[in-house]
């Protein structure tokens, strides 16, 4: 099994983990209810993506 030859640095450790993060979902209001929903998803209280009825939901 392969080795370091020398030691990694903490700056160097560290600039390498700068993308290791978790981002806030981008979150967006159904034009049909005014839910907050995801992007690009259906909307998960009336059923509607961009006007258009996608799932009919039974209550």
């Amino acid at each position: 099994m392969a080795h370091p030859k020398h030691k990694i640095s903490k700056q160097r450790r560290n600039k390498r983990r700068t993308h290791d993060k978790a981002e806030v979902p981008t979150l967006s209001n159904c034009s049909n209810c005014g839910v907050a929903v995801l992007y690009h998803r259906v909307c998960p209280e009336c059923g509607y993506y961009r006007g258009r009825l996608i799932i009919e939901q039974t209550t």
